[in-house]
């Protein structure tokens, strides 16, 4: 079945070239469109979509409140948030709120392509190094960080996992995890994928999030 995509922004021309790359691939189809998050939210009604490409400067509802709204329904689609500006504040503020990564809307095709697939597989799309500049950058927005961990079920880790999340934390790749801790990167994928479940945590861009914010990990990517 071809992945189902809804494309989200207020900029017409911009929506007709995603359109156009989208159209010429077999396994894509864009079943639906919007020019800002409130009708966003309405299609979605009616509409079913696997990934949201969604930008975050819009009028009437901006995408990240969209992204917020959209996430908190109960089996809801992937969001795939789209900025200008690498390192915006807003894609930071789209994570928190349960986007699945970020990309610059001028990303070549073929990386918007694999980004979407991504998505829909269930990975993050925000590359290692980007996470480490992006929580870097607007750590300071975050809450500050306590040595003891807020999140209730961080504690249920194992002491192996604990050391996998605070690695995906500091940006590591799962090959660079690996190598750290002498494992198999499948070894260390099983581990990711315990420590998303046990957390209720949709993908390692959120792990990065919460590690931020109960001070696991401090800006600079240090443990905390």
């Amino acid at each position: 079945m071809a992945i189902r995509v809804m494309l989200v922004d207020d900029q017409v021309l911009l929506r007709t070239g995603f359109r156009m790359v989208l159209a010429a691939q077999p396994d894509m189809e864009v079943v639906a469109e919007a020019g800002d998050g409130a009708e966003a939210i309405e299609v979605l009604r009616s509409t079913a979509v696997d990934v949201v490409l969604m930008d975050v400067r819009m009028p009437k509802l901006d995408g990240v409140e969209a992204t917020s709204r959209i996430c908190a329904q109960p089996d809801p689609p992937k969001v795939l948030i789209l900025t200008t500006f690498d390192l915006d504040e807003y894609a930071f503020s789209g994570l928190k709120a349960g986007a699945s990564g970020f990309m610059l809307k001028d990303v070549p095709p073929g990386e918007l392509l694999a980004a979407i697939r991504s998505v829909h597989s269930g990975d993050a799309v925000v590359a290692p190094s980007t996470t480490r500049r992006l929580l870097d950058r607007f750590s300071p927005m975050l809450p500050s960080g306590n040595p003891e961990p807020q999140h209730k079920d961080v504690a249920r880790l194992t002491e192996r996992e604990r050391e996998v999340m605070l690695l995906v934390a500091q940006g590591l790749s799962n090959g660079e995890i690996a190598g750290r801790l002498v494992l198999s990167e499948a070894t260390v994928k099983t581990h990711v994928g315990r420590i998303l479940t046990k957390l209720s945590l949709r993908d390692r861009v959120q792990v990065v999030v919460l590690a931020y914010e109960t001070g696991l990990v401090r800006a600079g990517g240090g443990a905390g």
